[in-house]
């Protein structure tokens, strides 16, 4: 068999990861523990983050044609990379989770819902509350006058049964 050909399926793999992704956020690694590459690993699949450690080139090609070609500038060194697949900012705030107690792990650049960002373009993603974070935000502050107007008119009817 070619090497083409032994190189083409996991190229499609990128493809289709690209394909399916919301964000993603590429990473230089170097340096991580053992233990701290396990702990961040756990925390992308418990997330639904896909993470993983590509060659460069085989970047660069599932790239081409697509929103995330602009992250190939950024293909130099070993580098990892997280695909969001079910929410665009949870691979970035792992990441910045999981740099506080690793100092080495360090943001390259990434993709966020077609808009691009730099690392510390990447480390301000990671601090927007997510999406649930936010509808939850919204519900409690329509809920809480509503909340209040029903307490009023109740008291309202209390005091008028009492006073009749």
């Amino acid at each position: 068999m070619a090497k083409v050909e032994l190189k083409q399926p996991i190229i499609d793999e990128i493809k289709g990861y690209v394909a399916d992704a919301k964000s993603i956020i590429l990473v230089d690694y170097r340096g991580l523990t053992v233990e701290q590459d396990t702990q961040l690993r756990k925390s992308f699949r418990e997330s639904g983050v896909v993470y993983k450690v590509y060659k460069n080139t085989f970047l660069k090609r599932a790239f081409e044609g697509t929103p995330y070609e602009e992250l190939s500038k950024h293909l130099d060194g070993p580098t990892a990379v997280a695909f969001g697949i079910q929410d665009a900012a949870v691979p970035a705030k792992i990441i910045a989770n999981t740099a506080k107690t690793a100092e080495k792990l360090e943001f390259k650049a990434g993709i966020v819902e077609g808009t691009y960002y730099d690392a510390a373009g990447c480390a301000v993603v990671a601090t927007i509350p997510s999406r649930d974070e936010l509808i939850a935000k919204l519900l409690g502050s329509l809920q809480s006058p509503i909340t209040n107007l029903a307490r009023v008119l109740n008291q309202i009817a209390e005091k008028n049964s009492a006073a009749a």
